[in-house]
C-alpha cells in the first residue's frame, strides 16, 4: 500500500482565499449583460449543531463552467469563515469536468497536444457525490454538491445520508469523527466519495446491501487552483478510514487509453461489471505554458445501455404524471418496456408514488428484461471473420464457460452440399442447447443470406447475433491484419482443419488467406441480408482471443440478461480460453480444393463419427495431474506490472513492451508450486497436494480447486528471452520447488519455453543484474498482494 506520508500537501494562502471570495461575490451581481452575464449562486447552511456556525455554498449555472474567465472551477465549493474572522475554504470538490467532445478541450486532438501521461482511468460509480472535510474545532463537515444538513421536508438529504455512512464505517473501524475531521484538516484536503446505496436512492446501475456505501475516488486540497491526490493515495487514505475503493487502471498513452475505452464501451462493463465509464485523470499544461502541468480530469461516459435505461426510466415518470412520453432511441424495445411498466402500475396502486421518490427503478427494469429474456431460445451466434481472426478459439471458449453448442463447418466431409449440411447440423444441435455457435468465416453476404434463411426456414423463431471482426475500411486495416493473421497461422503450423502451414508451406499458406481478404464484405446492417441481425458484436482482430471473448461475453449479457445470467468472473474467463487453446486438437483435415481422395480417405479414417458413417474416434485417455499452482487475477498482475513499467524509461521498458506488441505475454499467470517432472525432488509434497486433489475430486461438487493462498507481487526480472515476477507465497502450508517462487509474463518467440525462467532467475540470484550480465530487475513498490486460487492443473488429453 502506498504511504501517506508522500502525499501533496500546501496550506491556505489567506489572501488567495479573500481574492477568490472577493470574485466570486461580484458575480453574484450577475456581472456583465446579454450572453456575457455571469452569475454565481451563494447560499448559507447553519451548522445545525454548532450555535453560530455557518458555511457558504458557491456555484454558478452548469453552462457557465464551459467559460474561460470564472473565478475558480470547483463544482463543489463551500466556505467559512474562522474565529479569527479570516474566510477559510471547508470543502473544495473537483474541477467540472467534461465528456469526450463536449467542450474544445475535451477534443481528442487538443487532449493529445496538452496533456501527459500516466493516464489514471477510474471507474465511475453510480450515485451520488458526497464531500468530507474538517473545520476548525474539529468539526466534521459532510456535504452534498451544494447543500449540508438535513432538508426542510421530510425526505432524508443526501448530506444526511452520506454522514450516516460515514459514522457506521467509522465505528467499523474503531474511529470517530473527530478523528477524521482532525485529520483532514491536518492534510487541507476534502475527500470525495460517491454515496452508492438503494436503500436510499436509486439510480442506473443496481448496488446490493453487500456493495453499498462510499466509494472514495479523490482527495483533493482545498485550495482555488485544483490539486488533488493519485489514485494508489485515494487508495491508502480510503483503507485507513474504512471506505470502499473505486477501482482505476494505468495506461501509459492516449493511443493506449482510447483503445481501452473504446473496447470498454463496445458492452458499457469493465472487468465483468456494469459501469457508467470512466474519468480519465491526467496532467494538463496550457498553451502559453511550456513546463507548467497541473490536474486535469475528463470523463468519457458510455451511451449504451445507460442511455437506454435512462429513457426508459424518463419514459416510466411521463406515463405516470399522464404525460406522453417522447424518446428517439431504441424505440421497439421501449414501446415493449412500456407496455411492460403499465402493466405493473396497473397492479400495484403504490408503486407510482415509489417510482416518483426513485425506489423500484431497477425492480422494473430487471423485470422487464426478465420477462423478454425468457425466451432466449434457439440463438444463433454468427462470426463474420477471416483466418486467423480467433474466432473457433472463442468460439470453443464460450462452449466451456456455457455448454453451448458449437458446429464447426470444418468438421463437415465432403464438397457436395456443405452448405445445407451446416445448417442441418445448427437446427438439428438448437433442439439440445440455447445457443449454437456457427463456426465458419461467414465473411461474404451469401454465405449469411444462406444462413440465416436456411435456419429460419426450419426454426422461424431463430435469432442471429453477429460475432464481427472488424476488417473496414479495407485500405487502412488491412496491412496490419495480414501481419496479424499470419503470425499466428504460421506459428500455429498443422493444428488447423484447412490451414496446415507446416505442410503446405508459407507460400500456399499466404495465398489461401489472401483470397478470404479479398473476398472479405463487412456487415451493413441496414442493407440484407446484414439487417437479418438481432445484434452485432464487434471486435478486433488483433485483440486477444482473451480479451474478445470478455467482449463477446459482455455484449451477450447486455443484450440479455437471461442467455448469459451472470458475467464470469476473470479468473474463469482465462481459464476458458487456456482450455480453448491448449485442449482443442484438429481431427479433421482438409484441403480446401477437397480434391485429395488420399486426403479425404486419410482424415476420415482418423476423424470423428460422421453422418457419412465414418470410423468412431478413439476415446480420449484419461487425464493425469500435470502440475500444482496458485493462478493469480489476470488484470491484476498485469496492472501492477503496467504500473511497474508506467514511469520507467523506454530503454528500461523496451522488453515489456516488445511482449506487449508481439502478444507474448501470458493469457494466464501463475505461481507453480511442482510439476510432475519435480516429483523426485520432494515426493512427499506431491502426495500431499494429490490428496488434496483426490479429496476435492470426490466431494459432492467436483473441483480441480484444493485451497487459496495469497502471493505478494515483489520484483521483476528478464533478460532477452523471458520475463518473470518474483513471488512469495504468504500463507503458510503451501510451498514451492522452485527455487525461487515466481510469475512467469511471457517470453520473447513461440519456442522459448516458459520453464526458462527458472534458469534466468538461477543466474539472477549467481550474478545479479545490470552491467554486463544482461539481466534488467525493477522492485514492484508498495506491498501488492493477489489472492489466487490452489489448483491443479490435469494433463493436456491425448487421442
Amino acid at each position: 500500500m502506498a504511504s501517506l506520508e508522500n502525499a501533496p500537501y500546501a496550506s491556505q494562502d489567506v489572501q488567495e482565499v479573500a481574492s477568490m471570495l472577493k470574485a466570486l461575490q461580484a458575480c453574484t451581481k450577475k456581472s456583465g449583460a446579454g450572453k456575457k452575464a455571469l452569475s454565481s449562486k451563494k447560499t448559507t447552511f447553519e451548522i445545525s449543531d454548532a450555535k453560530g456556525l455557518s458555511v457558504d455554498s458557491w456555484r454558478f449555472q452548469e453552462w457557465d463552467y464551459k467559460r474561460r474567465d470564472l473565478p475558480t472551477y470547483a463544482r463543489g465549493l463551500f466556505t467559512y469563515n474562522k474565529k479569527d474572522g479570516t474566510a477559510e475554504i471547508a470543502t473544495r470538490g473537483y474541477d467540472k469536468f467534461f465528456n469526450v467532445g463536449e467542450v474544445h478541450e475535451t477534443q481528442w486532438d487538443n487532449v493529445a497536444e496538452r496533456t501527459k501521461g500516466p493516464y489514471e482511468l477510474s471507474v465511475k460509480e453510480n450515485g451520488c457525490i458526497i464531500f468530507i472535510s474538517g473545520l476548525e474545532g474539529d468539526r466534521l463537515l459532510v456535504c452534498s454538491k451544494h447543500s449540508t444538513g438535513p432538508r426542510s421536508d421530510a425526505d432524508t438529504s443526501h448530506a444526511v445520508a452520506g454522514e450516516r455512512w460515514v459514522e457506521k464505517q467509522l465505528k467499523e473501524m474503531g474511529k470517530t469523527k473527530t478523528d477524521l475531521a482532525r485529520e483532514l484538516r491536518k492534510r487541507n484536503v476534502t475527500a470525495v466519495a460517491e454515496l452508492c446505496d438503494d436503500s436510499f436512492e436509486e439510480h442506473v446501475l443496481a448496488y446490493d446491501e453487500k456493495s453499498a456505501g462510499l466509494y472514495l475516488h479523490g482527495v483533493n486540497l482545498n485550495l482555488p487552483e485544483f490539486a488533488t491526490y493519485p489514485g494508489e493515495l485515494v487508495h491508502a487514505f480510503a483503507d485507513l478510514w474504512g471506505f470502499k475503493k473505486a477501482e482505476y487502471v494505468m495506461k501509459d498513452d492516449l493511443d493506449t487509453v482510447k483503445t481501452f475505452l473504446d473496447g470498454c464501451a463496445e458492452t458499457g462493463s469493465w472487468n465483468g461489471r456494469d459501469t457508467e465509464g470512466f474519468v480519465i485523470r491526467c496532467r494538463r499544461k496550457e498553451h502559453h505554458d511550456k513546463t507548467n502541468y497541473q490536474d486535469w480530469f475528463f470523463k468519457y461516459k458510455f451511451e449504451e445501455p445507460y442511455l437506454m435505461y435512462r429513457q426508459w426510466r424518463e419514459a416510466t415518470k411521463a406515463v405516470i404524471a399522464g404525460r406522453a412520453p417522447r424518446f428517439k432511441k431504441h424505440k421497439a424495445i421501449t414501446e415493449d418496456y412500456l407496455l411492460y411498466a403499465r402493466r405493473q402500475l396497473a397492479k400495484n396502486a403504490k408503486l407510482a408514488a415509489e417510482y416518483n421518490k426513485n425506489h423500484g427503478i431497477i425492480a422494473m427494469r430487471d423485470g422487464f428484461l426478465q420477462e423478454r429474456g425468457s425466451q432466449s431460445r434457439n440463438v444463433v451466434l454468427v462470426p463474420v471473420a477471416s483466418i486467423g481472426c480467433g474466432k473457433t478459439t472463442v468460439a470453443v471458449a464460450l462452449t466451456k464457460l456455457f455448454e453451448w453448442g458449437h458446429v464447426q463447418n470444418d468438421n463437415i466431409t465432403g464438397k457436395q452440399n456443405r452448405p445445407k449440411q451446416f445448417v442441418n447440423q445448427i437446427t438439428i444441435s438448437l433442439a439440445t442447447h440455447p445457443v449454437i455457435i456457427a463456426d465458419r468465416n461467414n465473411h461474404q453476404k451469401r454465405e449469411r443470406k444462406q444462413l440465416i434463411d436456411d435456419v429460419s426456414s426450419v426454426v422461424p423463431d431463430a435469432r442471429f447475433i453477429a460475432l464481427h471482426y472488424i476488417h473496414d475500411p479495407k485500405p487502412q486495416m488491412l496491412p496490419s491484419i495480414r501481419k496479424i493473421t499470419q503470425k499466428r497461422v504460421l506459428e500455429r503450423g498443422d493444428n488447423h482443419q484447412t490451414i496446415q502451414a507446416n505442410s503446405k508451406g508459407p507460400k500456399a499458406i499466404i495465398d489461401i488467406m489472401e483470397g478470404f481478404l479479398s473476398r472479405f464484405e463487412p456487415l451493413n446492417p441496414n442493407s440484407s441480408p446484414d439487417d437479418g441481425f438481432d445484434e452485432i458484436i464487434s471486435l478486433d482482430v488483433a485483440a486477444e482471443s482473451r480479451e474478445n471473448l470478455e467482449t463477446v461475453v459482455n455484449a451477450l449479457h447486455a443484450y440479455s440478461s437471461q442467455l448469459v445470467h451472470e458475467v464470469p468472473d476473470s479468473n474463469d474467463l482465462d481459464l476458458a480460453i487456456d482450455a480453448a487453446l491448449n485442449d482443442y486438437q484438429v481431427d479433421i483435415k482438409h484441403d480446401l480444393s477437397f480434391k485429395s481422395k488420399k486426403s479425404q480417405g486419410q482424415s476420415q479414417k482418423n476423424g470423428p463419427a460422421q453422418a457419412n458413417g465414418s470410423a468412431q474416434p478413439k476415446p480420449p485417455k484419461a487425464p493425469t495431474l500435470e502440475f500444482f499452482c496458485v493462478s493469480l487475477p489476470t488484470n491484476e498482475v498485469r496492472n501492477t506490472v503496467d504500473k511497474a513499467f508506467g514511469t520507467q524509461s523506454p530503454e528500461t521498458s523496451k522488453f515489456y513492451r516488445q511482449l506487449q506488441g508481439n502478444r507474448r505475454l501470458q493469457a494466464t499467470f501463475h505461481v507453480t508450486l511442482m510439476h510432475r517432472n519435480t516429483v523426485s525432488q520432494d515426493p512427499d509434497l506431491w502426495s500431499y497436494l494429490s490428496s488434496l486433489h483426490a479429496s476435492a475430486q470426490s466431494s459432492e461438487q467436483p473441483s480441480d480447486n484444493i485451497g487459496e493462498c495469497c502471493v505478494r507481487l515483489e520484483r521483476i526480472v528478464w533478460d532477452e528471452r523471458v520475463m518473470c515476477v518474483v513471488a512469495r507465497l504468504v500463507d503458510e502450508g503451501w510451498k514451492s520447488v522452485n527455487v525461487v517462487a515466481h510469475v512467469t509474463m511471457g517470453t520473447a518467440a513461440p519456442n522459448i519455453k516458459p520453464k526458462e525462467s527458472n534458469d534466468l532467475l538461477e543466474k539472477w540470484l549467481e550474478v545479479g543484474s545490470g552491467g554486463d550480465t544482461g539481466i534488467g530487475e525493477l522492485l514492484v513498490e508498495g506491498s501488492v498482494v493477489l489472492k489466487g486460487d490452489v489448483k491443479a492443473v490435469m494433463q493436456q488429453p491425448r487421442r
